[in-house]
């Protein structure tokens, strides 16, 4: 069925959001207090869980409340902590894992890797996320540089790992593998692991204690494994948390709608990525919340479960978002139940930003720039205020500190474009085995992410571009982000991606690589033209590269710009 347009953006909130950030942490859930960590001081939310231990072992008193949902399973929290007791007590008693070591997860979306990462961190392991799309060289790698004993893997990634795991010497417990099939050697059933009515070992995990590794995309190079404590997930959950209690507070009625349909959040991107697997998943674990898993995506799928489950919330990257509402057969389903649509990821054209809001009885429109260094979190957008300033990330919390800085590291003033600096909790402590990288990435306390950006007066951030992404044209720089929105409204694009590639004579041209709409043919010329009706002479992409699939991604949605740069440079 169809769905009637959202209605305009509402009056002013009842709160400035200096007032609401100061209303909600004056509440005791929220109560801020300062910790000193590696001798750096931090802002963190006093009451929240000092570990993921915590969050895990609420689950038994939510019994009989839905927790997951995959196809046609369902299973309770109840359930989940049944079956996170009993393996966490066989990777102890049967795996010999102690508090430290490293477990590794390599599966697609599916319930098991929800129960393994709550029982690698309940007993004090370190949950290793590797990427499901890896190669076998690449995963090789992965298991190798971050010293696992243990994997947990479904028979796909079974597969791409026999070598390493025989050369590494590393068990694994083998997930949906065929019933009736000979188990491969050196691969455990889950069935024969996971023991229901086992104890989850007694087992002491403290705050500043390593939890997680997550592998960061690789776009040049291998990965890095970013390392979070304890203390860093929790605080980033709790961050959202209030985050999300500050726009209830500024806008009483949106939250009054919103409060309607009980929350139910739908996974459409991997667990293995730090949307999933922190922003989403553990976001349900602490708030008690449903979570329809999706095994990958499909935006036909999606709606026939936003429908089915009466979702609310939907947390993806920009191009999900468009792919929901390009969907031949959006109009015959319901999504009245979605009251927030977004994510993060990568910048969402404001054409988009605006489609969204028109696009749904109730959903508004999201966006979050977090990072794997982040935990997720960072500043936010959301409904009225990513509608009036939808070039913005939006503003943080008193936990996230944001700055602006130049080349030497000096606080730039507001207004004025630099590199963005993070501090805060939910930063990584460093990366695996890379003292280097992590010195260089990490100063003080604060975390430089190589993105450029500034900050207006009202505290909103607004990300212009990877400082390596930035196209250096005969001496001026041209935002790739910029060119990117003026492409988007073009009527006939689906998806699209500026880079700089070589130039003799200018250093370097801008070039974009489009994919579009089905039945909509797109002439270069005629793009360019619609794009210098917008933008300066100097950002008209020079080279026009139409495509006919979707553009590379990695695995956290993001475009593959090095991969399609080489491509048109070998061109020509």
């Amino acid at each position: 069925m169809a769905t009637e347009p959202s209605a305009p953006p509402s009056a002013a909130p009842a709160l400035t959001w200096d007032e609401a950030v100061a209303a909600v942490t004056a509440e005791p859930r929220f109560a801020l207090g300062e910790v000193e960590v590696d001798g750096i001081t931090q802002t963190v939310f006093t009451n929240a869980p000092p570990t993921l231990r915590h969050i895990f072992a609420m689950w038994p008193g939510r019994g009989d409340d839905l927790f997951l949902v995959y196809e046609d399973e369902r299973r309770t929290f109840g359930e989940v902590a049944d079956e996170v007791a009993a393996l966490g007590a066989a990777l102890v008693g049967r795996y010999g894992v102690q508090p430290g070591d490293r477990v590794a997860i390599a599966m697609r979306n599916l319930p098991e890797w929800v129960i393994s990462f709550a029982a690698i961190t309940s007993i004090g392991a370190v949950s290793v996320s590797l990427n499901g799309w890896w190669t076998e060289d690449e995963l090789d790698f992965g298991l190798d540089d971050s010293g696992t004993s243990v994997l947990i893997a479904d028979p796909e990634r079974i597969d791409r790992t026999r070598a390493a795991c025989t050369r590494l010497g590393i068990a694994t417990v083998g997930v949906r593998l065929p019933a009736g099939e000979p188990v491969p050697e050196g691969v455990d059933r889950w069935e024969d692991v996971v023991v229901l009515g086992a104890e989850l070992p007694a087992v002491d995990v403290g705050p500043d204690d390593d939890a997680t590794i997550l592998y960061t995309s690789g776009t040049t190079g291998r990965p890095k494994g970013a390392v979070s404590t304890h203390r860093a997930v929790t605080q980033s959950l709790m961050s959202f948390g209030c985050r999300a209690q500050v726009q209830r507070v500024r806008r009483p009625a949106e939250a009054a709608v919103a409060a309607e349909t009980p929350p139910v959040f739908i996974l459409v991107v991997p667990l293995f990525h730090v949307t999933g697997g922190v922003a989403v998943m553990l976001s349900c674990a602490l708030g008690g919340v449903p979570l329809v898993i999706m095994y990958k995506w499909d935006p036909e799928r999606a709606l026939e479960l936003i429908e089915r489950e009466r979702v609310t919330n939907f947390v993806g990257v920009p191009t999900q978002s468009w792919d929901l509402m390009e969907c031949p057969r959006f109009a015959e389903f319901d999504t009245s139940s979605l009251v927030s649509v977004g994510g993060g990821g990568a910048p969402a054209p404001p054409a988009l930003v605006a489609r969204v809001d028109r696009g749904f009885r109730r959903g508004r429109p999201s966006i979050g720039y977090g990072m794997t260094e982040t935990n997720a979190f960072g500043p936010q957008n959301s409904g009225d205020d990513y509608v009036t300033h939808p070039t913005s990330t939006g503003r943080s919390l008193p936990t996230l500190l944001v700055e602006v800085r130049d080349p030497d590291g000096r606080p730039l003033p507001t207004g004025e474009q630099g590199e963005i600096w993070f501090k805060g909790p939910m930063v990584i402590r460093g990366y695996w085995n890379r003292p280097d990288a992590t010195a260089e990435a990490i100063v003080d306390g604060w975390l430089r992410t190589g993105d450029v950006g500034r900050i207006d007066d009202e505290g909103f951030v607004y990300v212009e571009d990877r400082a390596k992404d930035l196209v250096l044209r005969a001496g001026e720089n041209v935002s790739c982000a910029e060119v990117e929105a003026a492409v988007y409204e073009h009527p006939a694009v689906y998806e699209a991606a500026v880079f700089g590639v070589p130039h003799e004579r200018l250093g370097e041209e801008v070039a974009v690589a489009v994919l579009p709409k089905e039945g909509h043919p797109l002439d270069p010329g005629d793009l360019q033209a619609f794009v210098g009706e917008r933008l300066a002479a100097f950002k008209v992409p020079s080279k026009v590269v139409v495509v006919d699939s979707q553009l590379p991604r990695n695995a956290a949605g993001k475009i593959l710009k090095r991969q399609l740069r080489d491509e048109v440079a070998r061109a020509g």
